[in-house]
């Protein structure tokens, strides 16, 4: 059976290849703490569930000296000239698009076929992680038909990654981080301690202002962590499960996925989800680092009031 197992080796593989081709590059200044950091990455998804622990924390600990010492920098590998890219855009246009909602697509069939499939009575793929492990056949499906279609030289996707994961750096890990500070805190019970404050400052027996308070928490909390599934933990435990759940007897499905949405309303609104926020801003080498923000405010205000009331009108029926 495929599990989650499979997907992480993928992901560990392909850090391991940037590791490589980082401690091969002659021409980049800082290709040893690039080699450094992607290893230690690599080593994560490789054998993080043999390390223990201690040994995952001193691996964090490793990634935040390479990156808190200035040990990375953005490498320029060569893979098609900007000649040639821009022959290639020419010539097809839009429809280089196409190989980007491959995945997508592939990540929808798959979740909704790969569950029937089985062999001698055995599921292919586990059913809880069939989603993830859909979307990686699509990179896989899309990688294979961009490489056939465009001709592209053996190297180039890795080298292209390599390039993309360099301008993003130590930002690349921080939804994995903050994802684990989440589990932490918990597992340390503040949902506990922000659920007993909330009991007390909402009103008894009002839902919709429990909603909110859970809903607007999610995007609060998320803004702090900068990951709504850091944020997720925490207020369902403080609030969704306790209140929302058990008390006023809503649907845990609706409850959860729209409160999700709720915590990514948050992303959109604070430099903590600096992956999202502050990496596009730097690498469109925009004048304020936080415009791409200032423009989402916009959206984001007015999402978070929708799936507040969807929470309310769909999960209570």
């Amino acid at each position: 059976m495929i599990t989650l197992a499979a997907v992480y080796a993928f992901a560990g593989l392909i850090f391991a290849a940037f590791a490589l081709l980082s401690a091969l590059d002659r021409t980049h200044r800082k290709r040893f703490g690039n080699a450094a950091f992607w290893s230690l990455v690599a080593l994560s998804f490789l054998a993080g569930d043999y390390l223990g622990d201690f040994g995952n924390g001193l691996l964090v600990l490793g990634l935040v000296t390479l990156s808190g010492s200035g040990a990375l920098g953005r490498s320029d590998p060569p893979t098609t000239s900007a000649e040639q890219r821009r022959l290639e855009a020419g010539r097809r246009g839009n429809r280089l698009f196409l190989t980007a909602l491959i995945i997508p697509a592939t990540a929808l069939a798959g979740t909704l076929l790969l569950p029937h499939v089985t062999i001698d009575g055995a599921p292919l793929v586990d059913p809880r992680q069939v989603t993830l492990v859909s979307l990686a056949l699509g990179v896989i499906v899309a990688l294979a038909v961009a490489m056939i279609w465009l001709r592209a030289p053996l190297a180039a996707p890795l080298q292209e990654g390599r390039r993309l994961i360099d301008a993003v750096g130590w930002a690349a890990v921080l939804p994995q981080m903050l994802a684990a500070l989440g589990a932490v805190f918990a597992l340390a019970g503040v949902g506990d301690v922000v659920g007993t404050y909330a009991s007390a400052w909402i009103p008894a027996g009002n839902l919709f202002a429990t909603v909110a308070a859970y809903a607007m928490g999610m995007a609060l909390f998320t803004m702090v962590m900068g990951n709504a599934f850091g944020a997720f933990p925490v207020m369902t435990a403080a609030i969704g499960l306790p209140l929302l759940i058990r008390q006023y007897g809503g649907d845990p499905a609706i409850v959860a996925a729209i409160g999700m949405l709720s915590g990514f309303c948050g992303t959109l609104m604070t430099p903590m989800a600096a992956n999202y926020n502050i990496v596009p801003a730097a690498l469109l080498e925009l004048s304020n680092r936080n415009g791409v923000i200032r423009e989402q405010i916009g959206t984001a205000i007015p999402l978070l009031g929708v799936n507040l009331i969807l929470i309310y009108v769909l999960a209570f029926r």
